[in-house]
């Protein structure tokens, strides 16, 4: 059984004149620090990709700049889901004796390397190339239609998504290197400008810089006791009656694995690029009740000090989303607040539009 021996996380935000590789290095070593190690004594290597240094080979390329020479290695692509699909690779990998102790890294210059509107672009080729890429949709348009779904069929009210925004804040407030650290209230989410309906600007995360990673070993703690993935579509035209159904499965399989439930739960680290996304995965994965997520925010269930803290950074709407890194911070942060109280975590990444899940159960 492998556990988190280190990590490592960036500030998050404005980098000027940092690339992606020079990022990675300096969350790599922040996490070599932490577990007490020497680049040297790395023999694994997992990659996350970036949208600013799309090399064929980031993962040699990556174990080239930080002067190591693993004996395992591997690249991880699957939007949203890779932070968590590489901490998945490398348990793994420790577990059948491909390496032993493996290094976790991504980062990318997302915000100052390509601009915003150039990753908009580019994030919006996840649609499909014949039904949705030619009618000019963005990744916003896509969870909007999903967030007036999800409106209509719960009953749930866009203050109710606000309220998400609002604790988010909240909590990168208390955060050193949060990108979005300036308090809001539910009224300034509902007057900030639409981005697409029903979605407002503070209803979306920012596009920043920053990096993040983790060092994983056998024995460490805390540790990996489930992990499990489902892919339900790519396409958010393709996808099931239920577009959360993939957040369900990976979930439910991860838990069992563990030998938990929900109820056992004590800490939250769940993906939130828009207001929409959180809410749509609490309920998904059994947290809250369908249309609660909002009010259970609002009522004080996921504060730092409530019943079930949640991104307790920030998370991807505060902290602030660099790629994959932005949801690898969501794991520093819960390994760094399980040391000081120990538990049961669920973190769970979502990749494309509700399409990729993956769900780890983390104990320590």
């Amino acid at each position: 059984m492998s556990g988190i021996a280190g990590v490592g996380l960036t500030a998050f935000g404005r980098h000027e004149g940092r690339d992606a590789l020079s990022l990675m290095e300096e969350a790599a070593d922040a996490a070599l620090r932490d577990a007490g190690m020497e680049r040297g004594e790395v023999d694994g290597l997992v990659a996350g990709y970036a949208t600013t240094h799309p090399h064929l080979m980031l993962a040699t390329v990556l174990a080239e700049r930080l002067g190591i020479a693993p004996r395992f290695a591997q690249a991880v692509q699957m939007g949203g889901a890779t932070g968590a699909g590489m901490v998945m690779l490398a348990d793994l990998a420790i577990r059948g004796g491909a390496a032993s102790r493996v290094l976790v890294v991504a980062g990318e210059n997302r915000l100052t390397g390509r601009g915003r509107r150039s990753a908009m672009e580019a994030l919006a080729e996840v649609g499909h190339p014949e039904r949705e890429a030619p009618l000019g949709m963005s990744v916003p348009a896509y969870y909007a239609l999903l967030a007036a779904r999800y409106l209509h069929e719960t009953g749930a009210t866009e203050e109710d998504l606000a309220a998400l925004a609002v604790l988010m804040r909240c909590h990168a407030a208390a955060t050193p290197g949060a990108h979005l650290a300036e308090p809001v209230t539910v009224e300034d989410v509902m007057a900030s400008p639409p981005i697409a309906t029903p979605l407002k600007r503070l209803d979306c995360c920012p596009v920043s810089d920053g990096a993040a990673a983790v060092v994983m070993t056998a024995g460490a703690s805390p540790r990996i006791t489930g992990a499990a993935q489902a892919h339900t579509h790519q396409h958010l035209s393709e996808a099931p009656d239920d577009p959360a159904e993939g957040a369900r499965i990976a979930s439910a399989r991860a838990l069992a694995q563990a030998g938990r439930a929900v109820a056992d739960l004590n800490r939250l680290a769940i993906y939130d690029s828009f207001t929409v996304t959180l809410a749509m995965l609490l309920e998904a994965v059994g947290v809250c009740e369908p249309g609660r997520a909002g009010p259970d925010a609002a009522r004080g269930r996921f504060d730092r000090d409530g019943p079930l803290p949640l991104n307790t950074h920030g998370g991807l709407l505060s902290y602030g989303h660099c790629g994959v890194a932005g949801a690898m911070a969501h794991l520093v942060e819960a390994v760094r607040r399980m040391r000081g109280r120990p538990g049961v975590a669920l973190w769970h990444g979502d990749g494309g539009v509700m399409s990729s899940h993956v769900s780890l159960v983390i104990e320590g």
